[in-house]
Order: structure tokens, then C-alpha cells, then sequence
């Protein structure tokens, strides 16, 4: 595995993360296609040996028990001095004042619940899970900044939000001499294509690492378009992700990735993957894996260099489509 450099930092990544919303205790939370302890931990192993050492969770996933389960695995799998763990804060684990949001004091809380559940005393990256309407940037950035100067994260990075919301932040870290997002987490992929407009543009200006979310559109670009999966079947917010009026265009791309996966001789995931990571903004694209072979197709699209009349035939179907991801 060839490490790559997260943005402007100096943190050195494998240029896949596994995503780790997979696994947790199925009846907790609101993902009920989790696979549970004993099912995830080989996926995280294998992960360790073809050399990925970047991991995602979020302090939400199955009601943090995937903060848990991640961490017992890594303990036991990899050296924690080589691995990358990055979580997320924002999202309520229940009801209740000051529960969730960005403001100082759920920042403060939620840090320490997420170092415990991990079983670490710090992570490496600690993200914002989406913009806080109710908090002003500024306590939130200046709470992330204590949380690193008091060694609990050592770096920062934000999620799916407005180009000009990451702009304001970046401006606001920059004028009070904070620490700065490192990491951009978006929603992109080869039937989402809206982070191309203004996101990707101001991460490259910036210096700023893109770890992509859903690169394979929750998987609609590995099978054909009228097939589901126990996900896709009680997946609400991914539902939510892709309307009924680009579907005809949605479709017509998941057949040209077809189309080309067939021409090459390869699954439709590694050609999506592909796509996603030719972008030279793209650091490390998240992918999810409940088979070996998801991982096995991961790795194997680092190697596979898509042309420029295949790029074109996966990207002519395109229409534009509505923001989405961001609630």
C-alpha cells in the first residue's frame, strides 16, 4: 500500500478509509444491516493486513457501539501509533437539552464518550458530522481547537455542508489563529456529482484532504439498477439521497459503469471506485465492506486507470441533481 499525505497535514494515510457505519450492534440505532462483533472484526483485520490504516466511525453508529467495536479490533489488530482513527460529533445519541449539536459543551462531552468507547486517548481526526444552524462557527471552531491543544484529536475536519459554510470557517480559524479543518468528508460519486461545482475547487485551493462518503452510491453502481440489498431495502436516509426525477439519468449511468466494468473485465465497484479517485482533489474515498470482496475490489481500483473515452462514457448520463446529504 502507497501512503499519501492528508492535505496540508504531515499525517500519512492509506488512500482508501474503511468506513466503519457497517459495524455495530444491529438493534441499536437505525442501521439494521450492522453486522455485529463477532461478524465485523474479521473485515477490520483483513482491512490492517492489505495495508489500509485509515478508519471512520461516528459517535452515532449503532448508538456507539461501532466507536466500540472499531476500537477493540484495532487494539487487537494493528499498532495504535500506525493507525488513523477518525470520528464525528453532532448527531444526538437522545433526547434531551444540550444533547448533540456543536456547541463547547457537547464538543466537550462527546469527545471524551467517543475516546472511552474507542478505548484510546485520542483520535486523529475528529470531524464535524454536519453544520450547526444553532451554534455559532466560531464556538464550535474554538472548542476543536482546545480539544487538539489538550491532545484529545490531533487533527480536525468538517462534513457534507455548503462551500461557502467550509469557506467562513476556514476564514474564521485563519483571523483568530485557531486550528484549521484539515479534512473535507462530502458526499461524491459518479451519480452525485454536485461537490464538483464549488466544494472540490476550494479543498484543492486549500489544501484541504477530500475522504469522500458513499463513492458507490450505496452501492447502485455495483449491481444493476432494479436490484436491491438488505440495505438498500430499509436504508431511509440513502432513499432520501437519490430522487425520482434524475432516475432515468441515475440509471443510464449505473449502465455505462456496467458497461465499462464488462469491457475491462472487472465488478462495476472497481470501475465507480475508479472514477472517484482519478480526481487529483480526492484523498482517500470512504468505502464500506460486509463481503471480503468489497475489500478485495477496493484495493484492486487503486490500479486501474480509467481513459479519457471511459471517464467520458461514465460521466455523459449526468444531470444535475438537488443538494442532498446535508441534513
Amino acid at each position: 500500500m502507497k501512503f499519501v499525505t492528508l492535505g496540508r497535514t504531515g499525517l500519512k494515510v492509506s488512500p482508501l478509509c474503511l468506513g466503519c457505519m457497517t459495524y455495530g450492534v444491529p438493534d441499536r440505532g437505525t442501521h439494521p444491516w450492522t453486522l455485529d462483533e463477532a461478524a465485523s472484526r474479521p473485515f477490520i483485520q483483513r482491512a490492517v493486513e492489505l495495508g489500509i490504516n485509515f478508519f471512520d466511525t461516528a459517535n452515532t453508529y449503532s448508538d456507539g457501539t461501532s466507536e466500540e467495536i472499531v476500537g477493540r479490533a484495532l487494539k487487537d489488530f494493528a499498532r495504535r501509533d500506525e493507525v488513523v482513527i477518525a470520528t464525528k460529533v453532532f448527531f444526538p445519541l437522545r433526547e434531551g437539552a444540550n444533547i448533540g449539536g456543536l456547541s463547547r459543551k457537547a464538543i466537550f462531552t462527546e469527545i471524551d464518550n467517543s475516546l472511552r468507547r474507542l478505548g484510546t486517548d485520542h483520535v486523529d481526526l475528529y470531524q464535524i458530522h454536519r453544520w450547526d444552524y444553532q451554534t455559532p462557527i466560531e464556538e464550535t471552531l474554538e472548542a476543536l481547537h482546545d480539544v487538539v491543544k489538550a491532545g484529545k484529536a490531533r487533527y480536525i475536519g468538517a462534513s457534507s455542508m455548503f462551500a461557502w459554510q467550509f469557506a467562513k470557517a476556514l476564514t474564521a480559524s485563519e483571523r483568530h489563529g485557531w486550528t484549521r479543518f484539515s479534512t473535507m468528508q462530502n458526499h461524491l460519486n459518479l451519480i452525485n456529482r454536485e461537490e464538483e461545482r464549488e466544494m472540490l475547487p476550494l479543498c484543492a485551493d486549500q489544501g484541504i484532504g477530500v475522504i469522500p462518503w458513499s463513492p458507490l452510491a450505496r452501492g447502485r453502481l455495483t449491481r444493476d439498477w432494479d436490484s436491491v440489498s438488505a440495505r438498500s431495502e430499509t436504508d431511509t436516509f440513502g432513499r432520501s439521497l437519490y430522487l425520482a426525477h434524475t432516475a432515468d439519468a441515475d440509471r443510464r449511468v449505473v449502465e455505462a459503469v456496467g458497461a465499462v466494468a464488462a469491457a475491462r473485465g472487472v465488478p462495476r465497484a472497481q470501475v465507480a471506485l475508479a472514477w472517484v479517485m482519478r480526481s487529483q482533489a480526492v484523498t482517500a474515498p470512504i468505502v464500506g465492506a460486509t463481503r471480503m470482496q468489497h475489500l478485495e475490489d477496493a484495493v484492486a481500483a487503486l490500479e486501474l486507470k480509467l481513459g479519457d473515452d471511459e471517464i467520458a462514457a461514465l460521466e455523459a448520463p449526468y444531470v444535475p441533481h438537488d443538494v442532498s446529504g446535508f441534513g
